[in-house]
């Protein structure tokens, strides 16, 4: 653990994670308004780009191909991100998406 210097920073720096962690909450709690945010949600679901083309197979979403969703689509929608996808949450998708990147499957 990392040392202070004093007890103040250690706790501004508690409540700043705990406002991050808020915030974020606030993200995950809205309803998706549009088909990529419900992608989007299900990705940060279950941490999965697979299981999360599944679930858009399922909804009979087509790829911007005008194909089968593949988990590259996933891939790419998390990278690219969409006109209709609010930045806030992209931003924790991209965050899983890269952690899991470097980590290997998350437990």
């Amino acid at each position: 653990m990392k040392s202070y210097n004093s007890i103040e920073e250690r706790i501004e720096i508690l409540q700043s994670r705990i406002a991050a962690y808020k915030a974020e909450i606030k993200v995950l709690e809205a309803e998706p308004k549009s088909d990529n945010e419900r992608i989007i949600f299900k990705f940060i679901a279950t941490g999965s780009t697979g299981k999360t083309k599944d679930f858009v197979r399922e909804l009979g979403i087509k790829s911007p191909r005008d194909s089968l969703y593949s988990s590259g689509d996933v891939t790419k929608l998390i990278k690219d991100g969409a006109d209709d996808i609010s930045p806030e949450l992209l931003s924790i998708a991209r965050a899983l998406a890269s952690a899991r990147n470097k980590n290997g499957p998350a437990c």
